[in-house]
């Protein structure tokens, strides 16, 4: 089997190479008639192109941003239309979802915020695909080595975390070798559709970091108040203080098995 890679250089895309050494990578400045080439002996892409979406949002950015993905899989799409692909897999993120509601992939009322519908439009554009096509919908990947954990352990190692705001908001987060595990999962049953890619136990954040604390053996007594996110975030600091409680009906339907469920199996497991 030979897969085609969107945003190779990302964290998920380092671990998914170790699955799929016969990779080809589709790079973002490469022409549509490059990617066909590129697409000539593959079976499966996987589109994970994006810039990093933690980062304040000037109007600049939200540019970046908007190009990355959009713009990024509709040149993709259409390279895929003129070949001989047999599935497309794109990413996608539970910030299409409103805060504050318990959702799962039937929920159809997402929020007019500039994250949802940025995420509206990027799975629009996948959807144009004529192959089979499975959207999965990421909530926040957990690596010891990537992503949103390595940015966190630092201050929690040195005895400086401690929780968001009041600490209520809800985390639907995914482990990374489960996220692994579901690709493997969604190619070997040739499953389309939409899936939220996160564990069915969301945590609120004080529970998430009183057990990080746990896990490390370190106190968590200094709470970080949104407004200092908002300073250095500014809109975007919507993304790690909004409340989203979402579930993987789908996948669970479908006879998935989360190997790290909990956030204290699945910190147990990244971090000793």
């Amino acid at each position: 089997m030979k897969v085609a890679l969107t945003g190779a250089n990302g964290f998920v895309a380092t671990k998914l190479k170790n699955i799929f050494p016969n990779y080809t990578s589709i790079n973002r400045n490469d022409t549509e008639d490059q990617i066909i080439e590129k697409l000539s002996n593959v079976d499966i892409v996987i589109n994970l192109a994006g810039a990093p979406i933690i980062k304040k949002w000037t109007k600049e950015y939200k540019k970046i941003l908007f190009s990355s993905r959009i713009d990024t899989t509709k040149k993709l799409v259409r390279a895929i239309n003129k070949s001989k692909i047999k599935h497309f897999i794109s990413t996608s993120a539970i910030g299409i979802y409103p805060n504050d509601i318990s959702c799962d992939e039937s929920y159809k009322k997402f929020d007019d915020d500039f994250l949802s519908k940025l995420t509206q439009k990027w799975e629009d554009e996948a959807n144009k695909a004529n192959v089979k096509t499975t959207i999965l919908r990421f909530g926040i990947v957990l690596g010891s080595d990537g992503g949103a954990l390595k940015q966190m352990l630092l201050p929690f190692k040195i005895g400086l975390g401690g929780i968001i705001g009041n600490g209520k908001m809800k985390m639907s987060f995914i482990d990374i070798d489960d996220l692994m595990n579901i690709y493997k999962f969604i190619i070997d049953k040739n499953l389309e559709g939409v899936f939220n890619v996160c564990s069915p136990y969301p945590v609120s954040n004080y529970e998430f970091t009183k057990t990080l604390g746990n896990v490390l053996n370190r106190p968590t007594l200094f709470p970080l108040p949104e407004f200092v996110l908002k300073i250095m975030y500014g809109d975007a600091a919507t993304v790690i203080t909004g409340s989203k409680e979402i579930y993987p009906k789908e996948l669970e339907k479908e006879g998935f098995s989360f190997d790290y469920p909990t956030i204290k199996s699945s910190l147990e497991h990244l971090l000793k």
